[in-house]
């Protein structure tokens, strides 16, 4: 798969594994697992994921619950609900949507304090 390609997991689909990727994958159904890719992973609104995620950006608008680490960004969108662990640089939530567990903000390669500020 290309990197600009896009899969799609339709909405009667269920499936438990592992899923490896490049580019995108939009998941409309039921999955259970671990996903791993530096591309992008769009949870539709009526999908279902449990599992653990290593992805460059996630995009939910369904449920999801487990652990993730996003390389570049979440995104939870109104109709989004993300249960557990969550470590990211960047993480935006709309309106509505839900975060419920823990998270961790770091930004890889950035100083640990912002710039003119002295550190104690």
């Amino acid at each position: 798969m290309g990197k600009d390609e896009i899969a799609y997991l339709g909405s009667d689909t269920v499936y438990e594994g592992k899923l490896t990727f490049k580019g995108t994958v939009r998941i409309e159904g039921k999955y259970s697992g671990e996903i791993q890719s530096d591309g992008t992973l769009n949870v539709g609104k009526d999908a279902q994921v449990d599992g653990t995620l290593e992805v460059g950006e996630l995009l939910l608008s369904g449920h999801f619950s487990g652990e993730i680490t996003a390389k570049r960004r979440v995104v939870v969108y109104s109709s989004g609900v993300l249960e557990g662990i969550l470590q990211t640089p960047n993480l935006l939530t709309e309106e509505g949507g839900v975060i419920d567990g823990q998270i961790t903000m770091k930004n890889p390669g950035k100083a640990k304090s912002p710039a003119g500020m002295k550190q104690s």
